[in-house]
């Protein structure tokens, strides 16, 4: 199953120029079999996208983009989040107590967001952004180091904003799920792995 983990979709992220019906067509175009809308702060298109969902048949999973005091962190399998900025540990610790499952963005890109050397200060985390699709491959290779000196799940995603960005980096995983709860349960229970893509299909790859 390969899923773009880190998309915006332009009603709740006021940044983003794509709307949901861009986003499924673009993926079902590269070969994707599910999408994630991690929109800034907000959940407010879970019931919209379930209806999309059902309507194309296309798994959308709704999560959310939190800015919390260390930086970005997207999380899913949650049904309430804070309506203020908090520390990145109590949001991880939100996470944790609902079943979530919770990843740092993008966590060494150069605009004050990302959890830097923070993400070895926080307990209960489960993935990081090796591969952002806005974010320098030096940073990206950074946030891979840590990655696996941490043993926490690699994770790819496009976070795009424009059409063009969609499903530039996605996330493997071993089987086909359907619905956000099967999808945090694989999350937690399988090793995922990032891809690339290359023009025509996805490289799944281990190092970069």
């Amino acid at each position: 199953m390969l899923v773009d983990m880190h998309l915006h979709e332009c009603t709740h992220s006021l940044d983003s120029f794509i709307n949901l019906k861009q986003i499924v067509d673009i993926a079902r175009f590269k070969g994707l079999d599910a999408v994630c809308i991690t929109d800034h702060d907000s959940m407010g298109l879970k019931d919209y996208a379930a209806e999309y969902s059902k309507e194309v048949g296309f798994p959308i999973f709704v999560g959310i983009e939190f800015f919390s005091l260390w930086g970005d962190i997207t999380a899913w399998g949650i049904d309430s989040y804070p309506d203020h900025r908090i520390g990145a540990q109590e949001f991880i610790d939100h996470v944790n107590r609902s079943g979530g499952f919770c990843v740092s963005c993008h966590p060494f890109r150069n605009n004050n967001r990302g959890l830097e050397d923070h993400l070895r200060d926080v307990k209960g985390l489960h993935g990081v952004e090796v591969l952002n699709g806005s974010t320098s491959l030096e940073a990206n290779r950074t946030a891979l180091r840590y990655c696996r000196e941490l043993g926490l799940q690699a994770i790819g995603a496009s976070d795009a904003h424009i059409e063009k960005q969609i499903g530039k980096y996605v996330t493997w995983l071993p089987e086909m799920v359907y619905n956000t709860q099967d999808f945090v349960a694989q999350l937690h229970t399988c090793r995922t792995r990032p891809a690339i893509w290359n023009g025509s299909s996805y490289d799944v790859v281990d190092t970069f």
